[in-house]
């Protein structure tokens, strides 16, 4: 289950190299405490006391933190284990279980097209994270067409125009005002029949103030989907910015409950010391984490390693 953790740079995967960039902020502030507690010659309940406490300092969220505390601590109870470096793995692999992912990421599986809604309130990066999505299959030999179903704003149709326009490739957009699923429909059509796309990434509205009316938008769009393309939508992201740490679960439930979420794509984690958050949203929503933000360039988006994340979040 527990690969060898990364012993040379130069094993490592442009992904995995980026996930542990993005970490350090995380990683030198409070998780970087866990790894000294372990260094001790015994296991003794100060050890765990003191774990379970840098967990929930470090934003893991105090239910997520009592249960890998204990998961762990009956782990090394059980297995005998006498040694703190025995138990740090054994933490390291509690960690990865929880992350770990029961279904695989379906956008490159082979169908007529892929069809992923990306969802997530304005200002999380939404459109950012769409650019580099289109970015990010393009260089993998695919045809991607970005649609502008984010209808509210003008300035979100103009965003994301000039992401497709950074990443090569096109976007099918409406006046503002228009109707979502009219542009989704529009655009399924269009990457169908002429523009032979294999993924169409659409954007969506960015709020929450008022779910009843986003919820009514969300469903239309994924009805419209499904009588399109069979299955559709194959996957709903939720962008979260990963600097409001605990907060951003509740924007999760929220969206889950209104978007049917299939996974979760972390922004903005260079710049926050809050990463430990990423456990807590896995445990409390059930939804797993597909994709990391790790800067602000086209090329800055990782897929989410469980092995190379806890890595990053722990290190040696």
């Amino acid at each position: 289950m527990f690969r060898k953790l990364f012993n040379k740079e130069e094993d490592k995967t442009q992904d995995e190299l980026r996930l542990e960039q993005s970490l350090q902020k995380t990683r030198s502030s409070l998780f970087g405490r866990i790894g000294s507690l372990f260094q001790e010659n015994e296991i003794t309940d100060e050890l765990w006391d003191e774990l379970e406490e840098s967990l929930i300092m470090a934003d893991v969220g105090v239910e997520t933190t009592t249960e890998l505390v204990a998961q762990t601590r009956e782990r090394v109870e059980d297995e005998g284990i006498k040694s703190t470096r025995d138990a740090y793995t054994v933490l390291k692999q509690e960690m990865v279980r929880l992350l770990k992912a029961e279904e695989p990421l379906r956008i490159e599986e082979q169908r007529i097209l892929t069809v992923v809604l990306v969802v997530g309130v304005n200002g999380s990066g939404k459109t950012t994270t769409i650019g580099k999505l289109a970015h990010r299959y393009k260089n993998r030999g695919k045809k991607v067409v970005l649609a502008a179903g984010d209808t509210f704003r003008a300035a979100a149709i103009e965003q994301l125009q000039v992401w497709g326009e950074r990443a090569g490739v096109e976007v099918i957009a409406q006046a503002p005002g228009s109707d979502p699923a009219a542009v989704l429909f529009d655009a399924m059509r269009a990457s169908q029949e002429s523009r032979h796309a294999d993924i169409l990434i659409a954007d969506t509205a960015g709020r929450l103030q008022n779910k009843v009316n986003l919820m009514q938008e969300l469903e239309k769009m994924r009805r419209v989907a499904g009588r399109q393309v069979h299955r559709a939508p194959h996957e709903i992201l939720l962008v979260l910015d990963a600097s409001t740490g605990q907060n951003a679960i509740l924007q999760a439930k929220g969206f889950k409950e209104t978007a049917g979420v299939t996974g979760i794509v972390l922004t903005k984690l260079d710049g926050t010391s809050k990463g430990g958050a990423v456990l807590s949203i896995k445990k409390q929503l059930g939804v797993p984490v597909r994709f990391i933000g790790t800067g602000e360039k086209l090329e800055d988006l990782a897929e989410f390693d469980p092995v190379a994340f806890v890595e990053g979040l722990l290190g040696d």
